[in-house]
């Protein structure tokens, strides 16, 4: 018997790799002649606003064992605290700024580098401000859906203790596991997938 069209079923989730680079980063993957350049390997142009940061990402195992076939994709307000959204109806973002970016994890390291610039604070539902931050989907081969978390900045101690999302961690001690370490001009975080240091998840 045909299947009511009054409801639909989920599709079966299929993990992405490994061929996830060849879909999504062709370039990194040795494939010329489809993208003169990675779609969101480039996030800022000489006249983007802001204090433009470094970032220096590895997604580790629960041994701690560096993926080196992961891709991460990270999604940001500009440094005014604006998304570049149809939805953003509270001002205009940086038109000189990319607020999207996505880079595989290198073969060798299992790390991933972006150049972009520290995110404004942007209002919760309620309307407090949550503290600067940028959004992390996460896919590789063995993981089934996209994994969602963020990453907050050491240096913004203030704002992290009066952000909304952060309060809503029940086990304190997993707070860290989502703030990036300064290091110079550049941010050092670590997203744990299982094991002591496992990274906070979140739904959506």
């Amino acid at each position: 018997m045909a299947q009511s069209l009054t409801r639909l079923k989920e599709s079966p989730s299929q993990t992405a790799g490994p061929y996830v680079h060849i879909g999504l980063t062709p370039n990194f993957g040795g494939i010329g002649g489809v993208y003169p350049t990675d779609l969101g390997a480039t996030m800022l142009n000489d006249k983007t606003k802001g204090e433009r940061i470094g970032l220096r990402i590895r997604v580790l195992d629960g041994t701690g064992t560096p993926l080196r076939d992961a891709l991460i994709e990270i999604w940001q307000a500009d440094a005014n605290g604006f998304y570049n959204s149809p939805a953003e109806l509270r001002g205009d973002a940086d038109p000189d700024f990319q607020c999207w970016g996505r880079q595989p994890t290198d073969m060798e390291t299992g790390l991933c580098s972006f150049q972009t610039i520290k995110p404004g604070r942007v209002p919760f539902g309620d309307g407090r401000l949550m503290a600067p931050h940028i959004s992390l989907w996460i896919v590789a081969r063995g993981i089934n859906i996209g994994l969602h978390t963020r990453l907050y900045f050491s240096d913004e101690a203030r704002a992290n203790a009066e952000d909304p999302i952060l309060a809503r961690i029940e086990h304190r001690v997993r707070v860290p596991t989502l703030i990036a370490e300064r290091q110079g001009d550049a941010y050092i975080f670590d997203v744990h997938l299982q094991g002591e240091k496992e990274t906070v998840f979140f739904d959506s």
